[in-house]
């Protein structure tokens, strides 16, 4: 006999939104449980009318009425703590779920962001907050509620069989409407989304480009296209909240005529003799519940669609990866940094912007890029650190690849500084320490001293204690950008990226990077320094410069330098300063001897 193999084993494991709502199970469980009594003691109503229509009128028995009042009270009472039991539970899953997910979506997120890939916004987020709001609405009762509309039906059939086949056929006629709500609002549902995706992602670049809008006097251009992605959202929420509305209108004139109808039946069959005033009565309120979970779910339609297409993006951007077993991390680099034939695309294209990049850079030593704008030395600077990566080729730190280590591992391991300098609304040691919880005072004061910051740091009205507001609004240039590289430096990393670190630094600032990058060589780190400007190089023991996003030479500074003078046009050579006027020759003062 041979053994099932587990999904683990196969690599098909289910993705983190399908197990967090797996977990759940019991509690949907309870609540079918309590759905299943609400609309069991549902049925009470209807056998109240029929007793006091069949037995207390006829008999004039006040006892056998107030019996049957407080029976049918207690069962209410019952009923609606059931009711609100399920709800609650359903509330619960919402928070579970959004416990269970809110952490990978924040981490999706910002890996997106740091991709620069299309899910960098804030969309997963939403996605979970209306997963979430569904749940712990009404809608998911009326799901809940629908599998027991045949009971009702049954329940018609046993008071008489004609009034069974009208209720038959008006469940079928709202059942139908159902269906053609869900075909005729689903595109114009995610049409609606897209276009609020794209007016919520042109809205946050706005925002965090505020400067740039008001200096440039975008505003109105900016608001123009808003306000096109908006009518667009707009446009197909009406479309969709027109037919939802039309049909739930149409839904609920039917519910009433069905009444009126089972109504009327029941009274033909009173005529007839063929049932009692309570039969009459009694049918016409079973229909009545039978078809309330039709109508709760044609009008809560929409945020079902809405929770719907949200659950597919969230299970889509948190697919499992591929089961692994344990996974042993290789020890801190600490040798040397290799690439051989690096091939960087960024995220979503397929062009590369880097292509066959190969050199290696041992521990102590000092790697500069220069090139000119649109060469691939930023990308580059991005596929070394992780963020971007590697399509073909390999990349390399003491012979294993970076997704070898853990997330944060890795981290320890790099230092970055990128060419747009953000930080974080938080104090300046919390920005400094990358906000480690157990980063310690020492550790941060060497990384500030690192960076040459100390005493600017100090000089801050609050030092290290002053917070910098979101982006570092509150300092200048060069004061963010020398945090930034007490943040690059913290904890000693290895490989430490600098992307144009002296683009906002004065002499005082560049010195402080200078004495920071033979900082890092003389521990043994390995620093890579991207910059246009040659002061910046003067540490550097090897040169890579690049063009196109190829290798056009790399070795030692001065022989690369050297030879990418030599090899430059005449016409792009920098022009010589020309030579002072030569100086009239002073005149001769001759004295005459008396």
């Amino acid at each position: 006999m041979t053994s099932r193999p587990s999904k683990r084993a196969t690599g098909t494991a289910p993705d983190l939104p399908t197990r967090a709502l797996s977990a759940c199970r019991r509690a949907f469980f309870a609540v079918g449980l309590f759905s299943a009594a609400v609309n069991v003691l549902m049925l009470a109503g209807s056998l109240y009318m029929l007793q006091v229509y069949d037995r207390v009128l006829p008999s004039r028995s006040i006892p056998t009425l107030v019996a049957l009042t407080l029976a049918v009270a207690v069962v209410y009472a019952v009923q609606g703590l059931f009711d609100a039991l399920r709800q609650r539970i359903l509330g619960r899953i919402g928070v579970a779920l959004d416990q269970a997910l809110s952490g990978e979506v924040a981490r999706a997120i910002l890996k997106g962001a740091a991709a620069r890939s299309g899910e960098a916004g804030t969309g997963l987020a939403r996605d979970l907050d209306s997963v979430r709001g569904f749940l712990s609405g009404l809608g998911p009762t009326a799901l809940f509620d629908l599998p027991w509309m045949p009971l009702y039906v049954a329940a018609c059939f046993l008071l008489h069989p004609v009034l069974g086949v009208v209720l038959v056929i008006g469940a079928v006629l709202l059942v139908s409407l159902t269906l053609i709500t869900e075909l005729r609002t689903r595109r114009r549902v995610e049409a609606a989304g897209r276009a609020g995706a794209a007016r919520t992602a042109l809205l946050e670049q706005a925002r965090r480009n505020g400067e740039v809008v008001a200096a440039l006097g975008l505003t109105g251009r900016l608001v123009q296209r808003l306000e096109t992605h908006g009518d667009a959202a707009v446009a197909a929420q009406q479309q969709a909240a027109d037919i939802s509305g039309s049909l739930g209108a149409l839904s609920r004139v039917l519910r009433f005529m069905l009444q009126s109808g089972m109504l009327g039946a029941g009274a033909w069959l009173v005529i007839e003799g063929q049932a009692s005033s309570g039969v009459m009565i009694a049918s016409s309120v079973i229909a009545s519940r039978a078809l309330a979970p039709v109508e709760l779910a044609i009008s809560s339609w929409r945020p079902f669609l809405a929770a719907r297409q949200a659950w597919q993006r969230l299970r889509t951007a948190l697919a499992a990866p591929p089961a692994a077993g344990v996974k042993v991390a290789p020890e801190r680099a600490h040798l040397r940094l290799a690439l051989d034939q690096v091939t960087v695309a960024a995220p979503g294209a397929t062009a590369p912007v880097l292509a066959q990049v190969s050199l290696a850079v041992e521990a102590g030593q000092v790697l500069g890029i220069v090139g000119p704008s649109a060469s691939g030395k930023s990308s580059l600077a991005r596929a070394l650190v992780g963020v971007w990566p590697v399509a073909r080729g390999e990349l390399r730190l003491d012979g294993a690849t970076l997704d070898q280590w853990p997330e944060e591992a890795r981290g320890a391991m790099l230092g970055y500084l990128p060419q747009d300098v953000e930080l974080f609304d938080g104090s300046v040691a919390e920005n400094i320490a990358r906000f480690d919880p157990a980063a310690s005072e020492e550790a941060i004061r060497a990384a500030a001293r690192a960076a040459g910051a100390y005493e600017m740091i100090l000089r801050l009205p609050e030092g290290f204690a002053g917070r910098v507001g979101e982006g570092g609004a509150i300092l200048s240039g060069g004061q963010r950008q020398r945090i930034a590289l007490a943040r690059a430096l913290y904890g000693d990393p290895f490989l430490v990226v600098l992307d144009e670190p002296n683009a906002s630094l004065d002499a005082e600032g560049e010195a402080a990077l200078a004495a920071a990058i033979r900082g890092v060589k003389a521990r043994g780190g390995i620093c890579v320094v991207i910059a246009h400007r040659p002061a910046a190089l003067a540490a550097a023991d090897l040169v890579l410069v690049l063009a196109e996003g190829r290798v056009q030479a790399f070795g030692p500074r001065d022989e690369v330098l050297k030879k990418a003078l030599a090899t430059r046009p005449a016409a792009d050579a920098a022009p010589a300063e020309p030579e002072p006027p030569a100086r009239p020759p002073k005149p001769r003062i001759v004295v005459e001897r008396a």
